[in-house]
């Protein structure tokens, strides 16, 4: 069995729809004003986004996890964007389809927002 790395992410309504079309599998691309794709690195992180974030901007908020492969995610370098909790990697966007090639298994949702 190959070496993963669970990643959680925060999303909105929109874009878990985009998600469960692709049948739980991959991440929709980018849009233009969004250059980096930014996978959270615990659960309590992403429950603080979706819930003071997402959940005001558009009514509801989720908490994904997924695995993605080791090897893949070692190019890419953490970063604290607050305090010791607020960790995330960044994924330019132009790098999106090579991160969905590397998911192991599908895109869980773990939580939602109200709840």
């Amino acid at each position: 069995m190959e070496d993963t790395v669970v990643l959680y992410r925060p999303t909105g309504p929109h874009e878990l729809e985009l998600v469960r079309q692709s049948g739980f599998r991959c991440w929709p691309p980018r849009l233009p004003d969004q250059p980096i794709f930014y996978p959270v690195t615990n659960e309590e992180y992403a429950v603080q986004i979706a819930r003071d974030w997402n959940v005001p901007a558009s009514g509801s908020g989720y908490v994904t996890r997924f695995h993605v492969r080791a090897s893949f995610m070692a190019r890419y370098p953490l970063r604290c964007v607050g305090g010791s909790s607020h960790t995330e990697w960044w994924v330019p966007a132009e790098d999106l389809d090579a991160l969905n090639d590397n998911i192991v298994g599908t895109i869980d949702v773990i939580r939602s927002f109200p709840e």
